[in-house]
């Protein structure tokens, strides 16, 4: 969310049937079914009206799906998650779906390097009445997690943090991460499959957009895997999503 496509990139990925949450699921009408029967009925009103909103942006193809939200809502609830931070905010699909599930005294700290996006949903954030449990800041969000790691005080005190921002910044992120966040927290990578292209040959011919951040989707899966200061769990939900669990 908070990198940038290049324009021609967002609508050659808007035309692309497989691109986004959707390609991970071999039929449409399957993944329609799942929105129909498990997503939409439950959906918050304050939720539906963002990502109605949403769907009417040009770089649409940025924001988290529905039954991705939904999921990181019941995951929050489960761990009874209270303070949390969220790098790449857009429009804020999933920042609304954390606002939501956080107790009322909950926080999220927000960075993105676009304010614009993330007034266009802001009204509707405020009309649901969580507004108050975000703290926004514009700009990349390296600097501020180094000021974060400085203090020691800040080691170890966040419940759980959502990545889905710059993938070439991932693993620098994950560095700074593992220190914010507690022992048995979580940290949830976005777009770990990046439309199924992680698993093509490395000469597979594929849209620009997709073969430019493979290469750093790749390198951050591989780093998981192997990192002794986590147990991970791969999830196709979404494009791909990677719990990380600080042990």
């Amino acid at each position: 969310m908070a990198f940038a496509y290049g324009l021609a990139d967002l609508e050659q990925a808007g035309s692309h049937q497989g691109f986004g949450h959707k390609s991970l699921l071999q039929s449409e009408a399957l993944y329609q079914y799942i929105l129909d029967t498990s997503v939409y009925p439950r959906e918050h009103e304050a939720m539906k009206e963002l990502r109605e909103m949403t769907a009417k942006h040009p770089w649409n193809a940025m924001t988290t799906s529905a039954d991705e939200n939904q999921f990181l809502s019941m995951l929050l609830k489960l761990i009874n998650a209270k303070n949390t931070m969220e790098i790449g905010v857009y429009t804020g699909s999933s920042l609304l779906a954390t606002a939501l599930a956080l107790p009322d005294d909950g926080k999220i700290l927000a960075m993105d390097v676009n304010r614009e996006y993330y007034e266009l949903g802001l009204p509707i954030i405020k009309k649901a009445g969580v507004a108050h449990k975000i703290d926004f800041r514009e700009g990349p969000a390296l600097p501020v997690l180094d000021k974060l790691v400085e203090d020691e005080k800040n080691h170890g005190t966040f419940d759980f943090v959502f990545v889905d921002a710059d993938k070439d910044n991932y693993l620098n992120y994950h560095e700074r991460l593992i220190k914010l966040v507690k022992v048995g927290g979580l940290i949830g990578y976005d777009n770990t499959l990046w439309n199924g292209s992680v698993a093509a040959p490395a000469d597979a011919p594929l849209p620009e957009y997709l073969t430019y951040y493979r290469q750093f989707v790749v390198e951050l899966n591989n780093a998981l895997a192997v990192d002794p200061r986590i147990e991970i769990c791969m999830l196709s939900v979404g494009d791909g999503v990677t719990l990380c669990r600080r042990i």
